[in-house]
This record gives structure tokens, sequence and C-alpha cells, in this order.
């Protein structure tokens, strides 16, 4: 008798969770009493199952398909493009950018690598939230190179600050491994590959590139590049990021005691490649993870309950709207009778 009753039990919980479903008045009604505070204009997707879940568009002229500055969210499409160039032997995460750039040996910084670049413990000189240099260099190449004039601020590796230093490093490597300039590679090996026809990195008064923070997209577009992420790399049967290169995504690559600059909202975060670790298990392994702007523009994955989901409004604001992310994403679980921690 309790060996049948346990294995009602097992069975009626399996179908609760096979059969949890979005409610989407719920989720509705959590975005329309927001639509002031993101801005008037914001559209929300999430990907689950294979399709899209749920999608929901508030505001006068804007939709899943307009093309708007998504700002520091570039970092993600940038490091994927990092990673490509990592998953065909081309560098390591712990190559050394001296060894590509020897202008930073010369000014004594040749103990930066990859994974330092792309984790922004670079241990270079920053300004807070300086995501708009570039706009004084006409190519990536001649801001890259102004990096190492700078002083340093700590040993590489040892100290986190939120910049762009780092990613356009990084950008400028592979450059110059693929012997082609950035706008051309990650249109030919990601943005094209995966359908995103409405993002391009597009240089202001045709002057520098910005891979940290330059790009254009759409909610669309944006959710097929998470889709590839959340299917371990995968998308339309083709593998774009190895299934190697998304759990180094899902690492921690710093602790709470290195960080000496992060947005407001990034301050209790932890970070990883690109992007940030938004939630982890007691193991401290990533569960969910994204590349918010922290100007309202909220892109994650969530592994643990297999989706993903972006809040993506028209203009980057002047804060990152956390509390709302938060809100959000607890109802989608709470929809979803997530057990995840």
């Amino acid at each position: 008798m309790i060996t049948r009753i346990l294995f009602s039990c097992v069975c009626f919980f399996l179908t609760l969770v096979a059969n949890a479903q979005l409610n989407p008045g719920e989720l509705d009604s959590k975005l329309t009493k927001a639509q002031k505070i993101l801005g008037g204009d914001v559209v929300a997707l999430i990907y689950k199952d294979g399709k899209i879940a749920y999608k929901k568009k508030i505001g006068e002229g804007f939709d899943e398909k307009t093309q708007v500055a998504i700002g520091g969210s570039s970092r993600w499409l940038t490091t994927a493009l990092v990673l490509q160039f990592i998953d065909e032997g081309k560098l390591t995460l712990d190559t050394k950018v001296a060894d590509i750039l020897p202008i930073y040996a010369k000014y004594g910084k040749k103990y930066i690598t990859i994974r330092h670049c792309l984790s922004d413990l670079t241990g270079i000189e920053d300004k807070k939230g300086n995501i708009a240099e570039n706009s004084r260099f006409n190519s990536l190449e001649e801001l890259v190179n102004d990096y190492p004039k700078k002083e340093i601020r700590a040993n590489a590796g040892t100290d986190f600050w939120y910049g762009s230093i780092g990613i356009n490093i990084a950008a400028r490597v592979i450059e110059i491994i693929g012997k082609k300039g950035f706008e051309q590679l990650i249109a030919q090996k990601l943005t094209k590959p995966l359908g995103m026809k409405a993002t391009i990195f597009s240089p202001e008064n045709n002057k520098c590139v910005n891979p940290a923070g330059g790009a254009l997209s759409t909610a669309n577009d944006y959710m097929m590049f998470l889709s590839m992420i959340l299917n371990k790399g995968m998308f339309n049967g083709k593998q774009i990021l190895s299934a190697n290169a998304i759990e180094e995504l899902k690492k921690i690559q710093m602790t709470s005691n290195m960080v000496a600059y992060a947005p407001k909202d990034a301050e209790k975060l932890a970070f990883g490649l690109g992007g940030n670790i938004l939630s982890k298990d007691a193991d401290e392994k990533a569960t969910t993870i994204g590349c918010p702007n922290f100007g309202a523009l909220w892109p994650f994955v969530d592994f643990c309950n297999n989706y993903a989901c972006i809040i993506f409004p028209k203009d980057i604001l002047a804060d990152s709207r956390k509390d709302f992310y938060t809100i959000f994403k607890q109802t989608i679980d709470s929809q979803l009778n997530s057990t995840c921690n």
C-alpha cells in the first residue's frame, strides 16, 4: 500500500511539472503595471520547449521587430564570437594578449589573457561607466593600441572593473587572427548563421566600432541568440558554439572581494565571461546567466527551468530596473512550479 501511495505521489508530481504552463494574463499584468518605469515602450519574450511561449508588447510603434541600441548587452555577442575562435583552436582563454598584440608587452601588460579581457579583469585604469570612448578613434586598432599606454590599476586577474576595455581588446585580437574587421567577422560567423538580420554593430560617424556596447538589435534577434545558448550552442540543427563554450559562460570568473567597480545593480552579482551569473545553486554552479545592459534591458537564460527570456525596452534608461526583472522572473518560475534555488 505504501509503495502504491509513493508511486501515485511521484506520478502526480511529474504530471504537475509536465503540465506547468505560463499564465499570460498574470505576466501581462506585471508588465503593464511596470510600463511607466520601463520607459513606456517594452517587449517581453519567453522561449521554452523550442518555441516562443510568451510574447507581450506595450507601447505605440514598438514591437519585437523594432531595432534599437542595446548598449552593454552587446558584450555577450562579442564574447560568443571570441568563443567561436576558441572552439576552432585559434586561441584559448589563457592566450596572452601580448602574444597577438606586442604593444601590450612593451608597456608592461604582458600577463593579460583573453579570459581577463572577457571577465573585466585586465587591471587597466578605466573610468566608471565608460563605454563610449570609441568615438575618439578611427578604428578598433587605434583604440586598442591606446589602452596599454594607460596606467595599471591592479595586477591582471585580481581586480574587477566593469567596462569596455577588455571586451574591445578581445575583439581586436580576433580581427588579427581572423584577418577581417570585427563587423564582418561577427556578421559572418554569428549573426548571419543565427538569422539575426536586424543586428549590426554600426560605428557612429564612421568612427571606431564598439564591440562592448555598440550593437543595434531587436527582441526577436536577441532571442534567437538566447535560444542558442539554452540549447547548448545549437541553432536550427547547426552547432554555433560548442557545449564546452556554453559551460564556460556559466563559470564564475571573480569573487566579491575583487570588485573595484560595478554598476549599482550589479554590485551583488557574480560575473562570468561577458555577462552575469544571475543565480546559482548550493554548489556555486550557475543556474541562470544573462547580459543586462543595466539600462533596463534584461536578456537571460535559466538552465534549471529550461527557458530563455528577454525584457526589451525601446530606450536605454538611467537605471536597470532590477526590481522588476526580479519580480518578473519570480512570476515565471512560480508558474513553472520551479524547484530551483
